[in-house]
């Protein structure tokens, strides 16, 4: 019994070790195959070479500037190694002047490890004027690894700041989105460089290559090149973007120049800043500088600066206010310049008010006690809804990151917001486009495109995305009553502009046959015992009101919508006629209207 035992053990023994072999030998082939493999090929990715952006005449406006990144070898930093590492550190400062030694050093240093067995990056960029004299000496060195590696580069500075955007240093966020970025190193931050980002960027490359056990390339196995240089052609015409760049000297706001489809052929956000600042990362100093500015010049006013509308909302609720069983074409007012409403009175700006007042009156001479009036008539949520279907308080679609909503107050959306009742008053409010309104520049632009065709379209940038066009798209907002009232308004935004008593007739200079409308939003209240207002230009300067003038021209033909708005303007007429005035000329000088026009 004990020999059978001890030949069972043995037979089983030598089976489990058979079995063992096996599996090692055969079953685990592929696996080992593929190990083996792995420490002899490498993929190598090739990053893409950005997409330029140029403007509507081909004129770049955001470039490559050739350079090349350098590499050292790694495991320099190791004590054997010391006296190579600080050679080359030295050679390198001695040839390129320019560079930093403790940046390059403490660079290194962060990512030398025992495990990293590739070449590591210590300097980002080196132009291809200061490389080329000493490019021969670097490349014979076998330490020293020289990179095509080009950088962004704005060649107008800050014209068009906040429309084009800028690329910077992609941080662990941008990477998690996308690890393309991480081979890129950069990625659009703002603007459309952001917008269209993935387009831009490109597609990686990559090279299987055969290494030797030092990591060493022995042999090129295949190559896929990189998808790049996707050009993005913009709407945006550059010398007129620099011209209007010097009508907003030392002034803050934003102006829109953008054809009736969409199309925006300027856009400024004011004080702009130099894009060229961020590709290399901005210093401290400067970052602070720029911050802490009350001027806000980080911000893009275009779609994220949120103002109160002042009376430019006076034409699309005048529009609602005809087309409405409650108020219709045909209702008038007699404005004393004041409404009392409970213990509170609503002034209107003019002090001896405008007596007799129709519809055409009240928007060329922005009587306030005809939209006050008319408000009472028609109720809060008849005018948010109107206006909101008019492109007020909601994206307008552009392609520009991040945009704003805005705010059109309703009793619905103050219930929402602060669980709190909506008083007869705030309707009142509403009614001029003050109170809890806000809106961004970029939506009474298409709003006032909206009066000046009856569609809403879609603003946008860009003209052409690689080898395709970007057509123009429409909402169909107004109703056939609407669409056959619209004649009404569209008069009385001709005559703010060209007939006596318009609130900017005296302002308005331009070549170009016209239609507009201004607003002044105050910025701080009035206080109800005050009787005698202070005049805007009197009042301290952060506490005047914000100037509007929205128009559109030519007037018997719209082509484009003239948009400028100055934080801290005073009356909308006297701070932004002479500016559209000019935009109209310039439009018409470069030939965008022909002067039958």
């Amino acid at each position: 019994m004990k020999i059978k035992f001890i030949l069972f053990m043995f037979i089983a023994t030598w089976l489990s070790l058979l079995v063992r072999v096996f599996l090692l030998s055969v079953e685990s082939n592929t696996y080992y195959e593929k190990l083996s493999y792995n420490n002899t090929i490498k993929i190598e990715q090739i990053a893409p070479v950005r997409g330029e952006i140029v403007d509507i005449n081909n004129r770049p406006i955001a470039i490559n500037e050739l350079g090349f990144k350098i590499q050292l070898a790694p495991h320099l930093g190791l004590k054997k190694n010391l006296h190579i590492f600080e050679s080359e550190i030295n050679m390198l400062v001695k040839l390129l002047p320019k560079l930093d030694k403790e940046k390059i050093i403490s660079d290194y240093k962060k990512i030398d490890s025992y495990y990293n067995h590739n070449f590591i990056d210590i300097v980002e960029f080196v132009s291809y004027e200061d490389i080329m004299p000493v490019y021969s000496i670097l490349n014979l060195r076998e330490n020293i690894n020289i990179v095509s590696s080009p950088k962004r580069y704005y060649p107008y500075n800050e014209v068009g700041a906040h429309a084009i955007g800028y690329v910077a240093r992609a941080n662990k966020s941008d990477v998690l989105d996308d690890e393309l970025k991480k081979l890129i190193g950069y990625t659009g931050k703002t603007g459309v460089e952001k917008y269209y980002n993935e387009y831009l960027q490109g597609l990686a490359g990559k090279r299987e290559i055969k290494v030797n056990a030092n990591n060493q390339e022995v042999e090129e196995l295949s190559s896929e090149k990189a998808t790049e240089d996707g050009k993005l052609i913009l709407n945006m015409d550059i010398e007129l973007q620099k011209y209007i760049s010097t009508l907003f000297e030392n002034k803050s706001g934003a102006v829109i120049v953008m054809g009736v489809d969409g199309a925006i052929l300027s856009a400024g956000s004011f004080p702009e800043y130099d894009l060229n600042t961020f590709v290399n990362g901005i210093s401290n100093d400067v970052w602070d500088k720029l911050s802490n500015s009350l001027e806000k010049p980080f911000s893009n006013k275009l779609i994220h600066g949120l103002y109160p509308p002042g009376s430019v909302i006076k034409t699309g609720l005048g529009l609602i206010y005809i087309t409405s069983p409650e108020v219709g074409p045909y209702w008038g007012v007699n404005c004393t310049a004041s409404l009392a409403l409970g213990t509170r009175v609503f002034r209107c700006w003019k002090k001896d008010g405008h007596g007799s007042v129709d519809i055409k009156k009240a928007v060329r001479e922005s009587c306030d006690d005809f939209f006050y009036k008319g408000s009472l008539q028609l109720g809060i949520k008849k005018m948010s809804d109107g206006l909101i279907r008019y492109g007020l308080g909601r994206k307008t679609g552009v392609d520009l990151p991040n945009e704003f909503i805005g705010t059109v107050p309703s009793s619905e959306w103050k219930r929402k917001k602060y669980n709190k009742p909506w008083y007869i008053g705030e309707t009142v409010n509403t009614s001029i486009g003050q109170g809890d309104f806000l809106v961004t520049p970029m939506q009474i632009a298409r709003y006032t495109a909206l009066m000046a065709v009856g569609k809403l379209p879609r603003p946008h940038f860009a003209s052409v995305l690689g080898d395709k066009a970007i057509e123009p798209e429409y909402e169909d907002v107004l109703s056939e009553g609407e669409l056959s009232k619209l004649p009404i308004i569209q008069n009385a935004m001709y005559e703010v502009c060209n007939s006596p008593g318009g609130t900017a007739v005296n302002y308005i200079k331009s070549k170009v046959k016209i239609a507009g409308k201004t607003g002044t939003a105050q910025v701080v209240g009035i206080l109800q015992d005050i009787k005698n207002r202070e005049l805007e230009h009197e009042m301290e300067y952060y506490t005047r009101s914000h100037a509007w003038f929205t128009s559109y021209g030519p007037f018997d033909n719209p082509q484009y919508v003239v948009l400028a708005m100055v934080e801290h303007g005073g009356h909308g007429g006297a701070a932004t006629g002479e500016i559209v005035s000019n935009i109209y000329n310039k439009l018409l000088e470069l030939g965008y209207i022909k002067a039958s026009e």
